[in-house]
């Protein structure tokens, strides 16, 4: 794990985990292809046909689903009716070729593209051109609440290596692999304790936070250090067990903290200008959405970004 692009690929990967998103690889480098042509001249274009074709993941909440609970659908759908278009989804799992087999593949017979956005790809992103940020997050570090192991009331890894050692070396932690929290567990000798977790399991219809809620509420582990929008998420909803999320803030030697855009193909600029300015002016009502769904926002300073408190999402 080298370098924060692939830090933030590997996290939001997590849900391409991908999760990231969502998903020990460096996900990003392992999607590289040659770079697609540009379409070729006649083909319609989604403002002559009105149509807002976006590439998501079928089964990777919080960020997308099939049945278009996810905020990255809502966040979608919210700009189509802004754009007074017709929200179009191809289906993919988030997984290496996702690229391939959406934003640069097109319909049978067709010059016609499958899709033309995606909704989640790291700041920096090289496969697509990418749009601004549309939020920023953070790791977080999860645990099960009046579990009697110690973590209540711990804030931050500083506490975490406070508590006495007798009670720390009882610990398991849950962690993907390529975490950014990998050194910092090497540096701290923890690492004989770490339980770990492959970003895709090769299960499309398995999800980290899936897998993360069970084997908490299971005690199979009783820490774990997922990408924050997966953490708030169930932490949120989770009924098996009452989880605590606690974002935690990027250290000089160790990047925790990630930003967000969409992307859509290498060259199209219309696209891309359309879709920065629908954050620009819809970046109140994607803040209120991504805050249903628990996601831990930070502002431009990386410092929490406090709203008023929302519903759990539908």
């Amino acid at each position: 794990m080298t370098g924060a692009m692939c830090n933030a690929a590997r996290a939001r990967l997590a849900t391409w985990s991908v999760h990231a998103w969502s998903g020990g690889l460096c996900l990003l480098a392992a999607l590289a292809l040659p770079c697609a042509a540009q379409p070729a001249g006649g083909a319609v274009s989604p403002e002559n046909d009105k149509v807002l074709r976006v590439c998501q993941d079928p089964n990777n909440l919080p960020f997308s689903h099939r049945d278009q609970t996810g905020f990255e659908n809502r966040i979608a759908a919210l700009f189509a009716r802004e754009l007074g278009w017709t929200l179009e989804t191809t289906w993919f799992p988030q997984r290496i070729g996702f690229i391939r087999n959406t934003l640069r593949a097109r319909k049978e017979h067709s010059d016609t593209f499958k899709c033309d956005l995606v909704t989640g790809v790291p700041t920096g992103f090289d496969l697509a051109a990418t749009t601004h940020p549309y939020y920023h997050s953070s790791y977080a570090m999860v645990y099960v609440k009046g579990r009697g192991k110690g973590l209540d009331g711990v804030q931050d890894l500083d506490a975490l290596l406070a508590l006495p050692p007798a009670q720390r070396s009882h610990l398991r932690f849950g962690v993907f692999t390529a975490s950014p929290i990998t050194d910092w567990l090497l540096k701290n000798a923890l690492m004989e304790q770490v339980e770990w977790y492959q970003i895709q399991s090769g299960d499309a219809a398995q999800t980290p936070g899936e897998t993360i809620e069970s084997d908490l509420a299971s005690g199979k582990i009783d820490l774990a250090f997922v990408w924050g929008p997966i953490a708030g998420y169930f932490a949120r909803t989770a009924r098996t067990a009452p989880i605590v999320a606690v974002p935690l803030k990027s250290r000089p030697d160790m990047k925790m903290d990630f930003a967000i855009a969409m992307a859509v193909r290498h060259g199209d600029k219309a696209m891309r200008e359309r879709i920065d300015t629908l954050i620009t002016i819809k970046q109140a009502e994607i803040n209120g959405i991504l805050e249903q769904y628990g996601v831990p926002l930070l502002d431009d300073e990386k410092q929490a970004l406090h709203t008023s408190p929302h519903p759990a999402p539908p």
